[in-house]
Parts: structure tokens; C-alpha cells; sequence
């Protein structure tokens, strides 16, 4: 998918457990050794090392942020591609990361209005991933009204899958793949309620983004992160 598209630079350990993976793409922290990111991002389940990870820094750059590799990844066993659902995998670190964890949603949340963020483009056609960590701020579009939009570009949507959310200007894009959207829970704490999975191009009128829906998988990614963690 791809950057935040109409949305604002993060300060400084607003979301802490926000990472950065090298092959362009983004994972929240779901255990202090585990990324969670899109199925998309990654290859097969199996050991991989080639996969850097920068954390604790909304600047890139900056001499605070933290440097971890891959040690193994799990990719969702029904994934294909990521139209087709099941587009979540964890990432298990060479270090424990001594930064905040994001819990995932508890029940079934699929309306409201959500929080995605991301280090990619901030326009479509932008040739230029971002430094700084951008958000914003975007509503869910009922499953119906996407399936009905995305079916005219021949697309299915998944819905059991999938969250849609966005409106004309503001949207993921480009490089934002795999990176958390998140909402409050009832105490107000940060909650991850969908992956940046996919959409066609970024914030067109009409095509919301598509995120993989956490509680639809959230058993699934508990269990395989306590085995990783």
C-alpha cells in the first residue's frame, strides 16, 4: 500500500512501538522481541536475517533510534497475496526492544474512526518515502460500500478480513504496508485494530484503504507471537 496521504509528523514518542522494517515497510511491536507487519512484506515462514528494523525514533535518523534484525518469520499459512486475505506475519527480533508493546483489540471493533501512520509516500506518485513518521486520522467505510467500490475495479474484497477506512485526501500509501491502525479502548489506551494491507492507489475518491481486521486473527497471532516471544 502506501504513505500517510493528508496527514500530520508525529512528535516524539507519540507511538512508541511504531518500527520501521528495511524492505520499505512498517510493524508495531506486539511483544518486546516481535513485530507484528503484512503477510505482503515478508517472504515464507522460516529463519530470515536480512530484515533490519529501526524502533524508539519517529526520525529515521535520528542517533535515539533503536537497530534490530530478524532473526525468523511467520507469515498467516493461508496467505497468497494480499487482496486475498490472511495478509498479517510476525517478525521475531535478535533483541528484546526495552519499548512499549501495543496490545491488539479486544472484540469485534469495525466502525469509527481510526489512527494509521506510516514513513511512506505522502502523495501517490511521490518517488520519495518520508524521514518522519506521519498519521492521521481516518473513518471506516462500511464493508458493503467498499466491496461495491473496489468490485468495479474487478477487485474482491475479502470482507471477513478486512477493515476499509479513509475519505477523499487522507489514506496509507505507498511504503506504509504493514503498519498498525490503531483506536482507543475503553481506558483510552492505544489499541491495534488493523494492518495496513492494501488499496488502489492513494486516497482516490471512492477506493478506502483495506487493512487486514485484527480481531478476525487476533487468536492466531497471539498464539504464534507466544511462541516466537
Amino acid at each position: 500500500m502506501a504513505e500517510v496521504v493528508g496527514g500530520a509528523v508525529a512528535t516524539s514518542g507519540k507511538f512508541p512501538w511504531v518500527v520501521r522494517l528495511s524492505m520499505g515497510c512498517g510493524g508495531a511491536l506486539t511483544a518486546p522481541r516481535v513485530v507484528l507487519t503484512a503477510g505482503h512484506c515478508v517472504g515464507r515462514t522460516g529463519p530470515t536475517t536480512g530484515i533490519k528494523v529501526i524502533a524508539g525514533a519517529v526520525d529515521l535518523k535520528s542517533r535515539g533510534a533503536i537497530v534490530a534484525h530478524s532473526v525468523t518469520v511467520f507469515r498467516a499459512p493461508g496467505f497468497r497475496d494480499e487482496t486475498r486475505g490472511d495478509d498479517w506475519a510476525l517478525v521475531q527480533l535478535d533483541r528484546v526492544l526495552d519499548l512499549p508493546t501495543l496490545p491488539l483489540v479486544e472484540g469485534t471493533v469495525e466502525e469509527g474512526e481510526f489512527v494509521v501512520m506510516g514513513w511512506g509516500q505522502t502523495r501517490e506518485g511521490s518517488m520519495r518515502q518520508e524521514r518522519k513518521l506521519h498519521y492521521a486520522t481516518v473513518p471506516s467505510v462500511p464493508d458493503d460500500t467498499c466491496a461495491a467500490e473496489y468490485k468495479k475495479a474487478g477487485v474482491k474484497l475479502v470482507a471477513s478480513d478486512s477493515i476499509c477506512a479513509g475519505k477523499s485526501g487522507v489514506d496509507t500509501c505507498q511504503g506504509d504496508s504493514g503498519g498498525p491502525m490503531v483506536g482507543r479502548n475503553a481506558t483510552g489506551e492505544w489499541v491495534q485494530v488493523g494492518i495496513v494491507s492494501w488499496g488502489l492507489g492513494c486516497a482516490r475518491d471512492g477506493y478506502p484503504g483495506v487493512y487486514s481486521q485484527i480481531s478476525t486473527f487476533r487468536d492466531d497471532i497471539r498464539e504464534a507471537t507466544r511462541r516466537l516471544g
